[in-house]
């Protein structure tokens, strides 16, 4: 596993899947695109199911419930200009481009991302750089995407100077896989890109304590040493880390590497998703039973996208204190 594999075939290669399985995985690869970095496949071998099942396709993501959708965040109806998402007054997103150094099998945007990249075009990006600079009530800027770490340092840098030279952005923010998924990308260039003079916050999706691996260790340490913010973000999968034991490892192991659990998500409906899903009463449950056993450090705050796009809200805060004792006052 020297390359990034990206068809049935490579994965087949590197022993991730039976050969027998290639010709269907091949008819999903025609809609829902396959990349799987050297290091995950390595964690996959070592790790199985919890890693295997979110970037290992599987023929089940070509049948769409009636509940599910291609765009299930409504990005589209708040999109302004192309690369640019505005849901919340206060902030939006910039999405330079739909490439990503993994293709998850649950993404709610997998009709959108693949390699081809969606980078946006210099005219594009200027137009959603004057945006920003002209729309004084959104006080923080999100790259998001796609992967905003899979840009050259060189543009990524110049995409940040330029926000961070809008006087009403009082905070960015980044959204990236690559600390866990390709942290080689996590160079002394792209460091550089990542030191601001203005608060840069990066959140690091992770779903599993396996996703941790020595390499993301040293990557999570030196992006700490930039001064930016390291905050985590997951989503609640079945067969991933719906146990009690799976998500107390997934936030214990984040704060070890000084990650701050965010937002732990509900799983969003986008086609071929369903046997992710857990109910939303279950992952209550799941919450309510690391009350007290974990400190509130590495408590994320469970949330659900409104249906149409009306942003994110945060579930059953009072069903998770309910019953749970009377933790110390400075936990």
């Amino acid at each position: 596993m020297q390359r990034t594999m990206r068809s049935a075939a490579d994965l087949a290669e590197a022993g991730l899947i039976a050969a027998a399985e290639v010709p269907a995985l091949d008819q999903v690869a025609q809609r829902y695109s396959i990349s799987v970095t050297p290091l995950l496949g390595r964690l996959i071998a070592e790790h199985g199911p919890p890693l295997a099942r979110q970037y290992l396709p599987e023929p089940e993501e070509l049948v769409t419930a009636p509940h599910e959708m291609d765009d299930p965040t409504a990005d589209a109806p708040f999109t302004p200009l192309k690369g640019v998402v505005h849901r919340y007054p206060d902030r939006a997103l910039l999405k330079p481009l739909l490439a990503c150094p993994v293709y998850c099998r649950f993404c709610f945007r997998r009709e959108a991302v693949g390699p081809d990249g969606g980078l946006l075009t210099e005219a594009e990006l200027e137009a959603a750089l004057d945006w920003f600079a002209r729309t004084p009530q959104v006080r923080e800027a999100i790259l998001t995407g796609g992967d905003p770490l899979m840009l050259s340092p060189r543009r990524l840098e110049r995409i940040l100077t330029r926000l961070a030279a809008i006087p009403h952005l009082e905070v960015l923010r980044i959204h990236s896989r690559v600390p866990v998924a390709d942290p080689g990308r996590i160079d002394a260039a792209m460091l550089q890109a990542l030191t601001l003079d203005r608060p840069l916050y990066l959140c690091v999706h992770a779903n599993h304590a396996a996703e941790f691996s020595t390499e993301s260790a040293i990557a999570l340490r030196a992006l700490h040493g930039t001064g930016a913010v390291l905050l985590g973000q997951s989503v609640l999968l079945r067969g991933v880390n719906d146990s009690p034991a799976a998500l107390e490892g997934l936030f214990r192991t984040m704060l070890r590497h000084r990650v701050k659990p965010y937002y732990l998500h509900q799983l969003d409906p986008a086609p071929g998703t369903a046997r992710f899903h857990v109910p939303v009463e279950e992952g209550l449950a799941l919450l309510r039973s690391l009350r007290g056993r974990v400190t509130g450090l590495a408590w994320p705050t469970y949330v659900q996208e409104r249906p149409a796009g009306g942003g994110k809200f945060p579930l059953g805060m009072e069903v998770l204190l309910s019953g749970a004792g009377q933790p110390p006052r400075d936990g």
